[in-house]
């Protein structure tokens, strides 16, 4: 997959989360360097910032279906307007606004190359695992000892971080970065302690305290 972003923080977390579900990811910042990448490899996805340094991401995106016409597109920005996304899918197979949940350009991505590609393609994540936990990354389902957890996809999103990052204690600016992609989030934002308390609501019925605070620093698993 080839990913083309400018904003290197962004640009981080997608390229991690896209090998943690088994994709192979090379990355360029500009119009350029993509061309350049495309040369020598070719992908059989881009995932494409539309306001690029040197051009158009929706230009790049047409000049790299014409070299290669089986290519899976999807755009990522910050337009939102009726006739961008409308030109964009005009030549490409998604568009994704900005801000966005990480978990849901994964799952976008993943069902574009599902319709363009054969299924042995596909990646197939092993489940995540913590104590009775389960996390089914193909599915996208949870379990806690055997019994299905009803979650929202944001929930499922900051459960998995945390079972991924279980044992250590996770901030809340941290958890905005990584699951709603949030660079600078108010002050006041409670949306952490919203989903979290989501959360507990949840897994309480199943078994004993799972998610434990440290205040004034941040969340982890028991």
């Amino acid at each position: 997959m080839l990913l083309v972003e400018d904003e290197e923080s962004i640009a981080d977390v997608l390229a991690i989360a896209l090998r943690y579900h088994r994709f192979q990811v090379m990355t360029a910042g500009t119009v350029r360097e993509a061309l350049a990448l495309t040369e020598r490899v070719r992908p059989d996805a881009a995932l494409l910032d539309v306001m690029l340094p040197d051009g158009d991401g929706r230009a790049l995106g047409k000049e790299l279906r014409a070299r290669m016409p089986g290519l899976a597109v999807v755009f990522v920005t910050a337009r939102d307007a009726p006739g961008e996304i409308v030109g964009a899918l005009g030549f490409g197979d998604d568009y994704i606004t900005k801000p966005f949940h990480i978990d849901e350009v994964v799952a976008r991505v993943t069902a574009v190359l599902r319709r363009t590609r054969s299924a042995d393609v596909l990646p197939h994540p092993p489940p995540l695992r913590y104590g009775d936990l389960e996390l089914d990354e193909t599915t996208y389902c949870a379990h806690r000892a055997g019994r299905v957890v009803e979650l929202t996809p944001t929930e499922y999103a900051l459960l998995r971080f945390l079972v991924r990052n279980g044992g250590r204690i996770v901030t809340k600016e941290q958890l905005l970065r990584h699951v709603w992609a949030y660079e600078h989030a108010p002050a006041e934002s409670t949306v952490v302690e919203t989903y979290i308390s989501y959360l507990r609501r949840k897994l309480a019925p199943l078994g004993p305290p799972l998610i434990t605070t440290r205040r004034g620093v941040g969340y982890g698993l028991a």
